[in-house]
């Protein structure tokens, strides 16, 4: 299993009392190459939120059996949306170890959606962007059961997550698959996401497998390369000590948004790393940076999807 990544020490260290202890152990355990699961885990033991309301193991795609999981605030009417799709680099991650994001969500007055999705090598890209788009789709027909509003629908997405979400949004295609449009799309909230990285380099083994060798077949893999005017607005979040995945692709989707005049708000952290970007929505860091509060600004301050607005 792959160590968790570089920066999460630092941020944790910065934690007190017993969650402190905690986190350094599990982040020790981690480096030390024992299960990433573990230190999901012990993060979402510290998370204890009352007046949220979870549906986990939804089946949203009865051909590949893959679930989603729903947390909302209780009681909610025609609350904001989010689908949450998690990084692992295409090739790891479970829903489950999301839980943190959810109820971070729920908790400020949103249904959060976390879907799981096929992995390299079981699939290509094809694989895990009709699975995206389709729990996307599933979200937008059945928001409502759980107090949603699907004109006011966002996707989100973390590392490699957010590549997915952010190509669902500037490439029509994957969603016009399942039935939607972007104009469906209230908004896109990319963390730290892969947008711009053709061309791949010789070493990255799984992504020239899953996105292909060529110039050709990499140019449709990635979000930048779509933006044409018709992209939902974006908030883009990045962390300025990411060693993961270079600041550049934030500023180059919010550059190319800005070439085509779209709405676009880019947000970047000084002293954040990769994984404490995900991390600042847990309940012990959120008052380490403001990240959980600029999302949902974003989210509350956003209207309502352009096909809910214009026929």
């Amino acid at each position: 299993m792959k160590p968790i990544a570089r920066d999460v020490l630092p941020w944790y260290s910065r934690a007190s009392g017993i969650f402190l202890r905690l986190c350094v152990g599990l982040v020790l355990l981690a480096s030390l190459g024992g299960c990433r699961a573990t230190l999901f885990a012990g993060l979402n033991t510290t998370d204890h939120r009352h007046g949220i309301e979870s549906t986990r193991g939804v089946v949203f795609d009865p051909s590949t059996g893959l679930k989603l999981d729903v947390y909302r605030p209780a009681a909610t009417i025609d609350a904001p949306v989010v689908v949450f799709f998690h990084g692992g680099s295409w090739t790891s991650g479970k829903r489950q170890w999301y839980r943190f994001v959810g109820t971070a969500l729920a908790s400020r007055g949103i249904v959060a959606v976390i879907p799981d999705y096929r992995k390299y090598p079981q699939v290509k890209m094809d694989g895990f962007m009709a699975d995206a788009a389709s729990a996307v789709a599933w979200t937008h027909a059945h928001a409502g059961e759980f107090g949603g509003d699907a004109s006011h629908l966002f996707i989100m997405g973390h590392s490699s997550g957010g590549h997915i979400a952010g190509l669902l949004a500037t490439d029509g295609r994957w969603l016009q698959a399942q039935g939607m449009t972007t104009r469906e799309l209230a908004g896109f909230i990319g963390m730290a996401g892969v947008y711009d990285f053709v061309p791949i380099a010789p070493n990255e083994k799984d992504m020239l497998g899953m996105f292909g060798h060529s110039p050709s077949e990499q140019h449709r893999a990635q979000p930048i390369d779509f933006v044409d005017g018709d992209e939902p607005p974006m908030l883009l979040l990045h962390g300025l000590s990411d060693k993961e995945v270079e600041v550049h692709n934030s500023t180059s989707l919010a550059d190319a948004m800005k070439a085509r005049a779209e709405p676009v708000t880019l947000k970047l952290y000084p002293g954040m790393g990769h994984s404490g970007l995900v991390f600042a929505l847990s309940t012990p860091l959120q008052g380490k940076k403001p990240v959980l509060d600029d999302v949902v600004s974003f989210i509350h301050q956003t209207p309502p999807a352009r096909s809910a607005i214009t026929p």
